[in-house]
């Protein structure tokens, strides 16, 4: 990686005031008040430097999913061109120091937290439990876009104190970072609810705690709702299919002992409090619009139309000139005829009052509809029918409600009003073949349905994540055009690490260099 432009991140940005949003954004901006830190204060900065990749970011959404993951999901609609499904250096480069920016700044704060007495260890464990678990999740998604990643000897430059000769990481196999992050959160999912803050701590985790402002109820069930994600997208794979199988099993017959994500309320949302700071979403508009990166694919928009969706109002909007029609377009028409489409102004578009325009659009980290998801795949594998359609039911009308939510809270109107879903159009919804639960007769067609909906909640608000379990499950049938042009003719299985690994961690890039391949399957990916 790129040594020098890691040190950047390495800065102190956690040693800013603890007060009001105001102040935050104020003491974020002048280093010369950057006096000394605090575990608390680290916390913050932590969270804070990666803000633009849980919230909709314009380098996350335009520079990378616009032609990654929304492509390869099929969520949106492109014109299509030479060379397209391999990813470009400018989206991978971008996640990559994205991401070991990040990285640096929970270095820091474990440098301070290193630093403190036992005592003070004590009174602090609540921000090292929740800083890693959230720090965990950010790095299942790199593990799932590169399979081994610099990890436990990255961005320790500060920690050696400035040795770049013994700072150079090596590259962390990517069964053993998941193995050591399902360690850890099984870890916490049983210390965290019996550890004891004193009323000072809870106030400074109160003040500093970006994510779930200080609820550790929310932090537990985020946990557990990781560890719930993280095991099942392993399962497949022979070295932790018992383990999972162990695991999902406890947490989904232990709800009062480990309490995951089950109803809208507590979903895991990065909320935006104030306008006009630092913490606001106004980068989503640019970031999903721009070059027409909110144009409707085919595949969800026609799935959605046929089924007569109850959420299809609030995730798009039908063209300009198309009469009142959804269209999405087509992946395999060449590129002239999707350019003149493009053009005639009939094409839907991702709903701009719901998202990309929605100021109080929150950061997505975790929610019920997706939990409910994975509790389905569990039961269906396991044989409880009963038990799989209903956490099958219940994802989708949490799916809907979600949707209404989000529109909810919008400050934009651009967008005519949504059709406000009932109970019967919900239930005449789930009740249609091609989603009914019922209708589908064997569990290879159950799995679709639960795969589909998984692709249908995600969309682009969660690209990442519905990229991985398309992968994952391999159950859309998705048609894409075939690139002959180049040797990736469609999308790829893993992304390849940026140059600067080679320029700058060549040593270490050596050992994985063979492994660098987009057609090479991450180690989950066993369909």
């Amino acid at each position: 990686m790129n040594i020098n432009r890691l040190l950047i991140g390495t800065l102190l940005i956690g040693s800013m005031a603890s007060c009001s949003i105001s102040d935050f954004e104020d003491n974020y901006t002048d280093p010369s008040k950057l006096a000394e830190t605090t575990v608390g204060k680290q916390f913050t900065g932590m969270i804070h430097s990666n803000r633009l990749y849980v919230l909709p970011g314009y380098g996350d959404y335009f520079v990378v999913n616009r032609i990654t993951s929304n492509r390869y999901s099929q969520v949106t609609g492109w014109v299509n061109v030479e060379n397209q499904y391999v990813p470009g250096s400018a989206a991978v480069s971008e996640r990559w120091d994205a991401y070991y920016n990040f990285m640096a700044q929970y270095r820091e704060l474990q440098k301070v937290y290193a630093g403190l007495s036992d005592l003070e260890k004590e009174n602090n464990r609540v921000f090292m439990i929740t800083a890693a678990a959230y720090f965990y999740d950010r790095t299942q998604k790199m593990v799932d876009l590169y399979g081994d990643i610099p990890w436990s000897e990255a961005a320790m430059l500060s920690t050696n104190e400035g040795d770049y000769p013994n700072s150079y990481p090596a590259y962390d196999n990517a069964e053993d970072i998941y193995t050591k992050m399902l360690d850890d959160l099984a870890v916490f999912a049983d210390e965290l609810p019996d550890l004891q803050l004193s009323n000072a701590t809870k106030e400074v985790f109160r003040t500093q705690d970006l994510v779930n402002r200080g609820n550790i109820n929310l932090w537990v069930k985020y946990i557990n709702s990781l560890r719930l994600r993280m095991l099942t997208r392993v399962s497949g794979n022979s070295t932790f299919s018992e383990r999972a199988e162990t695991e999902i099993e406890k947490i989904l017959s232990s709800p009062a002992d480990y309490p995951v994500v089950t109803d809208n309320d507590s979903n895991i949302l990065f909320k935006i409090h104030t306008l006009g700071t630092l913490m606001g979403v106004n980068q989503f508009r640019d970031g999903l619009e721009s070059w027409d990166g909110n144009i409707a694919g085919k595949a969800i928009l026609d799935h959605m139309v046929n089924n007569e969706d109850p959420r299809l109002t609030y995730l798009f909007e039908t063209g300009e000139k198309a009469n009142g029609q959804y269209l999405g377009l087509d992946p395999l028409l060449d590129a002239s005829a999707q350019n003149a489409l493009i053009e005639s102004l009939t094409l839907s578009i991702y709903n701009r009052s719901t998202l990309s325009r929605n100021q109080y659009f929150p950061g997505v980290i975790m929610t019920a509809s997706e939990v409910n998801l994975i509790a389905a795949e569990y039961y269906l594998k396991e044989g409880q029918e009963a038990m799989a359609k209903t956490h099958y039911e219940a994802a989708i009308k949490q799916s809907v409600g979600f949707y209404e939510y989000l529109r909810s809270i919008s400050n934009n109107t651009i967008a005519t009003d949504p059709v406000v879903p009932t109970e019967e159009s919900i239930n005449a919804y789930l009740a249609m073949e091609s989603v009914s639960w019922d209708a589908a007769s064997t569990m290879d067609d159950k799995l679709t349905l639960i795969a589909e909906q998984k692709w249908l909640h995600y969309n682009v608000v969660q690209p990442n994540e519905n990229w991985t379990e398309i992968r994952r499950l391999k159950k859309l049938d998705l048609d894409f055009w075939v690139d002959n042009s180049n040797q990736q003719s469609t999308p790829p299985d893993r992304w390849m690490y940026p140059g600067s690994e080679q320029t700058y961690n060549t040593e270490n890039y050596a050992k994985v260099q063979s492994k660098d391949k987009l057609t090479n399957k991450l180690f989950w990916d066993v369909n």
